[in-house]
């Protein structure tokens, strides 16, 4: 049976990247895949310390990370899966913090320093990328975000061999906007994105879920 992992680089193991990770992992179950999803803010672990053991030849931790915490069980769990998708939030234009250590333990490892960026990774597989955020689509290039989602995909793509990316914009973020200093926002038209958009946004996040698994059977 093939598997999935879905990564929840958000605090709330119930708000939007919760919820389009899991449509993205039914979508995969549908199709016949084991998914499994792991909440980075349950694990205790640090970003990339540069030690470089990863990158010694000869090392027994070579192309591996040598960490030994809560995170390394979870990249071995990476290894063996057969597609891989990100989620997490944007604080202040780019992902959060537990996302960002995450993927420097993620990615590095398997990073090549040769002419042709290559990658230790055993395999090709697929992988994704789900962006929530407060902004609007124009928003979102007015202020630069596609910068460090490109780069990101960039990374995932020549360690992965492929990535694709969903942007889910001006997501609802309070229960009760009422509750909390946010008058820059008009509720009324977010509670109608939420009613209306949302909806598609986790059919996409389905469908990026099952397609992983159709690529991944031909």
């Amino acid at each position: 049976m093939k598997k999935i992992i879905a990564i929840n680089g958000s605090p709330r193991k119930n708000g939007n990247t919760a919820i389009l990770l899991n449509k993205a992992l039914e979508g995969a179950k549908e199709q016949g895949a084991e998914t499994e999803l792991i909440n980075l803010y349950d694990l205790n672990y640090k970003g990339c310390i540069s030690c470089f053991a990863c990158k010694r030849q000869g090392g027994k931790s070579y192309g591996k990370c040598i960490c030994a915490d809560e995170l390394l069980p979870v990249l071995k769990k990476i290894e063996q899966a057969d597609a891989l998708i990100l989620g997490s939030p944007i604080y202040f234009g780019t992902v959060t913090g537990e996302m960002r250590s995450f993927m420097e333990r993620l990615l590095y490892p398997y990073l090549v320093y040769d002419e042709n960026g290559s990658t230790l990774f055993p395999r090709k597989i697929p992988t994704g990328f789900i962006y929530t955020m407060n902004v609007d689509e124009e928003k979102l290039k007015e202020l630069g975000y596609e910068y460090n989602f490109k780069l990101n995909a960039r990374f995932m793509k020549i360690i992965f061999g492929s990535s694709e990316t969903l942007f889910v914009t001006d997501t609802y973020q309070f229960d009760d906007y009422s509750k909390y200093a946010a008058s820059k926002f008009n509720v009324p038209q977010k509670e109608q994105r939420r009613q209306t958009e949302f909806p598609n946004d986790c059919l996409k996040a389905f469908a990026m879920g099952a397609k992983f698994i159709r690529e991944v059977e031909e």
